[in-house]
């Protein structure tokens, strides 16, 4: 399979876009647009049939606790996440059922048994892959997911150890838990084109059964399998074994929320998605004839998924070249629209997801107007200790303050 460069060339203007009174706005500055959100949600529940709890969203791409809200108030209650800050933030927002989808061991894992004492009534998850993280959890209240690894190579089970799948499975019931059953991320078909994609991912999904009848042959039921990213939920939906399965098949898409340059082209446009998520920047300098800078450098506009990070709503004449920590330069082709120093540029993140991380407030713009200033609440990680303990001149109750606004 050829990899392929999911990437927007251009994206025309679009007036819901604009906030009418910029000069007050610190750039780079984040922005969200909750219409668009809430067509984004919308989108993804018509795909599922109206079935939000077919939804697992996972909420690194969220991050603020008003998006989640937004996601809680459609019935979309049962959430994937990252981090153990995640997990607090979808617990004290009114999430009923989380899965933390990362492996964790030692104070991490502690971590996670904290919140599950302070959260009683949320039904918590992780995931295992070894005997040494079922021990993390015996004596717990915590249900397991068996972590298969469908080829992207970055954690779980290979797919094809199938007898040891069923003895972990086994290992997990001995040790007095809850097997919830399997959690399977193929995230690397995501930079694979259609129809290549579907009949990659289906292939996988063939195995993936394969290892239910294993199980279920064994005595281990398997109440919930939790499949597919933004880039393979199309796949999953649609893939029949799934429908017909006798446990609860779940997708987990997490980018769709607010969509960035990458899936807004992995995805067909009469899904109907639109960016909700942009950086606003100012034009800061005009180095020379051909090239412009704004203030977006990649600790705003992410630049994990490599140059261009970005699309300029409105502007196709504008390339993004390489960027430092403050600076994004861009080539610029000639037109009579070119901006000028001072002027604010909207910006589609290629990846959104680290974007929005890399800021600690948004800016919830609708119908041109400021609505209200929103914390990005689970930003980064709790931590660095579990316990009070000073450190320096600052304690761990005061780093997590914000936490507990």
């Amino acid at each position: 399979m050829a990899p392929t460069k999911f990437l927007l060339q251009e994206f025309p203007w679009h007036e819901r876009y604009r906030l009418s009174d910029p000069e007050r706005v610190l750039t780079p500055a984040l922005a969200l647009y909750p219409d668009v959100i809430a067509s984004n949600i919308r989108c993804t529940l018509d795909l599922l049939a109206g079935r939000a709890d077919r939804w697992r969203a996972h909420i690194k791409t969220a991050k603020l606790n008003y998006t989640l809200r937004m996601l809680i108030d459609r019935g979309v209650r049962n959430l994937k996440c990252a981090t153990t800050l995640e997990l607090l933030q979808a617990c004290q927002t009114g999430a009923t059922d989380v899965l933390v989808a990362f492996p964790l061991m030692g104070a991490n894992a502690q971590r996670v048994r904290e919140i599950r004492n302070q959260h009683p009534a949320v039904r918590i998850s992780v995931l295992v892959e070894n005997e040494a993280q079922v021990r993390e959890w015996r004596g717990t209240k915590i249900g397991i997911f068996l972590d298969i690894n469908p080829g992207m190579n970055r954690t779980g089970i290979e797919q094809n150890s199938r007898q040891y799948v069923v003895e972990l499975a086994e290992a997990v019931i001995q040790s007095g838990l809850e097997c919830r059953g399997l959690h399977y991320y193929d995230g690397q078909f995501g930079a694979v084109a259609e129809p290549e994609r579907t009949k990659s991912a289906n292939a996988g999904y063939d195995q993936l059964l394969g290892l239910v009848r294993d199980l279920e042959s064994a005595g281990v039921h398997v109440p919930e399998v939790v499949t597919a990213g933004t880039p393979t939920m199309p796949c999953s939906i649609a893939y029949p074994g799934f429908e017909k399965a006798n446990f609860l098949h779940r997708v987990s898409p997490g980018t769709v929320v607010y969509h960035d340059a990458t899936s807004l082209t992995q995805f067909p446009k009469e899904y109907g998605y639109a960016p909700a998520a942009l950086v606003m920047a100012r034009v800061v300098s005009h180095p020379q004839r051909n090239i412009i800078t704004c203030d977006a450098g990649h600790k705003a506009v992410s630049a994990d998924a490599g140059v261009p990070t970005c699309v300029v709503v409105g502007h196709p004449e504008l390339t993004p070249l390489s960027p430092s920590e403050e600076h994004l330069p861009f080539a610029v082709s000639e037109g009579p629209n070119s901006p000028q120093v001072g002027d604010i540029l909207y910006l589609i993140p290629r990846h959104v997801c680290p974007t929005v991380n890399n800021f600690d407030a948004a800016l919830i713009l609708r119908n041109g107007q400021v609505e209200s200033v929103e914390e990005v609440s689970a930003r980064g990680h709790e931590g660095p200790l579990l316990d009070q303990t000073v450190v320096g001149s600052a304690t761990v109750e005061s780093i997590a303050g914000r936490i507990e606004k």
